[in-house]
């Protein structure tokens, strides 16, 4: 029990520190700031090492225990209390954001369903290589070129999304579709490098033990 709630409050951290990111993207004028300040959110949780789905569904193909599977959904499920905790208060104390996130929302909603998933996909390549770049190469540099490209590109994070609505004020079937479908595209697009670069070994796997049985018959 103690295990299942340090991850879901975990989750719950991330999805404060995503609340902060959006709120920031809200109040500027300037979208290219805006995107820019939006990687404060990310930088925190890769370096607090918070569960943020969008970060981590990317690795379930390399380690996909029944324990991974514990960290991400009940990551995802903090992610979504905290996004909602922080867009709800947003919307009380700042009617201003509450207005830019209801018209943002409301464009989002007329995307269609392979529109959304597509740019969700984009949105999931992007920030496995942010997170990735991050630990492998103990850098931010992928955070701070990665996250304002979705950004401005007009990709689908469903986290930020998911922070949107909730200071939006739109509660709704169709709403609730729309984030399934971005978290969706979301784990797609983390997975597709990961998958396309385990391909790639097995291939050069191969190539070099028929190189060598070739070797050994001569």
């Amino acid at each position: 029990m103690k295990e299942i709630i340090n991850r879901t409050l975990s989750g719950v951290s991330a999805g404060i520190l995503i609340s902060l990111g959006g709120s920031v993207f809200l109040a500027c004028e300037n979208r290219y700031i805006g995107a820019l300040l939006f990687c404060v959110a990310l930088v925190c949780i890769c370096c607090k090492g918070y569960s943020l789905f969008t970060g981590k569904v990317g690795y379930i193909f390399e380690k996909h225990g029944k324990e991974d599977f514990s960290v991400l959904l009940l990551g995802l499920l903090g992610n979504l209390a905290g996004t909602f905790v922080g867009g709800r208060a947003v919307r009380y104390a700042f009617s201003s954001y509450a207005e830019k996130a209801l018209e943002m929302c409301e464009a989002k909603m007329t995307q269609s369903f392979w529109e959304t998933l597509i740019r969700a996909a984009f949105c999931g390549v992007l920030m496995y290589l942010a997170v990735s770049i991050f630990k492998e190469r103990d850098s931010a540099l992928g955070i701070i070129f990665c996250i304002p490209v979705f950004i401005l590109s007009g990709f689908e994070h469903s986290i930020a999304d998911m922070f949107y609505f909730a200071a939006s004020g739109i509660v709704s079937v169709e709403a609730l579709g729309f984030l399934w479908t971005v978290i969706l595209g979301n784990s797609l697009g983390a997975l597709l490098l990961p998958i396309l670069n385990f391909a790639d070994k097995g291939r050069a796997a191969g190539s070099v033990g028929e190189r060598k049985r070739k070797k050994h018959k001569r």
